[in-house]
């Protein structure tokens, strides 16, 4: 197990996560991904165990968790199931803007609520058009009077519809480009606001993906995240705090891989001996867990960056993104190869986890993206763009 810094109370949170995903998260993974459901059930869980308060100040009722706990959280969580440890990291995403550029009073409004699990999070940022290329955004923000009205449509976005409260981007000077990018709070109910299609996807069956569509969608005044034009920023020093999430998740999924992979190795019999005494298997094994151990070390690596306050941590949450999630495919494949025929049905989780394993390398990011992040800091290009 790679090394961690946890204080004590954190270890023993951690340790009872570890627990909960193990009792009651596994059990349910492959109902949840067989019906395609939003996991209401697991959704009450980590709101009853104080599980989505971790990414929150303990002013506004949150645990105010350590960057590196979340992750851990993530990971544990995901481990058992992909659409679970999810449920967390996109809850972090969503609200973080909020937490790092609201106002008191925006705070005050929403942060305790989405604490709780009363109210979910979601971030609209990607479009149709524009995916990894931010600056091709087309929602429009006009402002009229004490109110903003929004026009246009956000695509694949995670809790889309289930969503309280939305963090949108949208043009407020359109001739701009990234500078006349603006984030808003908007929440479910307001006038103009409406959900459109439905995705039906690959993995992470259970977390519903939706269109998210704005019809002279009026947003008050008040909603403004910071300034005119502030939001690309805002977005990319968000994305950077969570993409360690989305390499945690990656770490779980792959780390359930090998599990099952061992076991069935140590069980399978050919030749009158267990599979897991051939070297080849011996040898795969071996390349999976050193995989899982990396990524795994990246992740917590720059999870501690983040919360010793250090500023250039783009770089570092790109390389664990993009690694861990490459790695998180290899694992997942050769997890399929060890289990021969039994990987790949349904009886058995390893084809799930190979399905839920290939979002973690687009979400959040690409991870061509990530390598372009990657780069660019080395050489010291600017980066204008980024995908979600």
């Amino acid at each position: 197990m790679a090394m961690s810094h946890l204080a004590e109370d954190e270890k023993a949170l951690i340790a009872a996560i570890r627990e909960i995903a193990q009792a009651q998260v596994a059990p349910r993974a492959a109902e949840i991904d067989r019906t395609g459901e939003f996991p209401w059930d697991m959704k009450e869980l980590l709101a009853q165990q104080d599980i989505y308060a971790m990414p929150f100040p303990t002013e506004y009722g949150g645990l105010g968790a350590s960057e590196l706990a979340i992750v851990m959280a993530i990971e544990e969580l995901s481990r058992c199931c992909a659409t679970t440890g999810l449920l967390l990291a996109v809850q972090q995403l969503g609200s973080l803007p909020i937490v790092l550029f609201g106002n008191e009073e925006q705070k005050q409004k929403y942060l305790p609520r989405l604490a709780s699990g009363e109210w979910l999070a979601a971030f609209g940022l990607t479009e149709a058009g524009s995916g990894s290329d931010a600056a091709a955004m087309r929602t429009v923000a006009t402002r009229r009077g004490d109110s903003y009205i929004l026009n246009g449509s956000k695509r694949f976005t995670t809790n889309g519809g289930l969503a309280q409260v939305n963090t949108v981007f949208a043009l407020t000077e359109p001739t701009q480009g990234t500078r006349g990018i603006s984030a808003f709070i908007v929440e479910k109910d307001f006038p103009g606001f409406s959900v459109g299609r439905i995705e039906d996807k690959m993995g992470i069956k259970g977390s519903q993906t939706a269109e998210l569509i704005f019809n002279d969608c009026e947003v008050p005044l008040d909603n403004l995240l910071g300034d005119e034009g502030g939001g690309f920023k805002m977005a990319l020093m968000t994305l950077d705090r969570t993409r360690p999430g989305i390499g945690a998740q990656a770490v779980g999924i792959a780390q359930g891989a090998l599990e099952l992979a061992v076991s069935y190795a140590k069980q399978r019999i050919q030749f009158n001996k267990p599979i897991a005494e051939n070297q080849g298997i011996q040898f795969m094994l071996a390349d999976m867990a050193t995989k899982v151990e990396a990524s795994r070390l990246l992740v917590y690596n720059v999870a501690e960056m983040i919360d010793r306050g250090e500023k250039n941590v783009s770089q570092y949450a790109a390389m664990a993104k993009m690694f861990a999630s490459d790695a998180a495919m290899e694992v997942t494949n050769d997890a399929i190869q060890v289990l021969g025929g039994y990987g790949y049905i349904k009886e058995y989780p390893a084809e799930r986890m190979m399905r839920d394993a290939k979002i973690t390398q687009i979400y959040e990011g690409t991870n061509q993206i990530q390598r372009l992040v990657i780069a660019r800091s080395l050489l010291a290009f600017p980066v204008s763009s980024s995908g979600s």
